[in-house]
């Protein structure tokens, strides 16, 4: 179950297996400046600093370039992380809008890392449990 580390702040966002960066943002409480959610128009791209994602749907060449694809740009709405991430907004912070939605998602994040722990005590992995 990935992460995502929003840099600099350090915030880290629990996601579902299969949920791209943006819906858990928002799932989290966090909003910033997007466009249409739905991989068009690229107002959500953020840098990709750390970890694997792909895409859950095909992105037009129009919207990342073959460069943005080598250099870790990360279209959020359409971006599914395969291992826990870390991403940079460019040029503005992501806003705590709703901080129910936030505990609710730390409580999930520290659930899963506990019962990642205790499957590691236990010398097992959490995918063998």
């Amino acid at each position: 179950m990935p992460t995502v580390t929003i840099h600099p702040t350090g915030e880290v966002i629990y996601l579902e297996p299969g949920e791209t960066v943006l819906s858990g943002l928002y799932k989290a409480g966090f909003a910033y400046t997007v466009g249409c959610r739905r991989g068009g128009c690229a107002i959500c791209k953020v840098d990709c600093r750390s970890g694997q994602f792909r895409y859950d749907h095909p992105v037009a060449d129009t919207v990342l370039t073959e460069d943005e694809h080598l250099d870790g740009t990360c279209l959020t709405c359409r971006a599914v992380p395969d291992t826990d991430i870390t991403i940079e907004l460019r040029g503005e912070n992501v806003r705590l809008v709703n901080t129910f939605l936030h505990m609710i998602n730390d409580k999930a994040r520290q659930r899963a890392e506990a019962h990642a722990a205790a499957g590691l005590m236990a010398g097992t992995t959490p995918k063998e449990q």
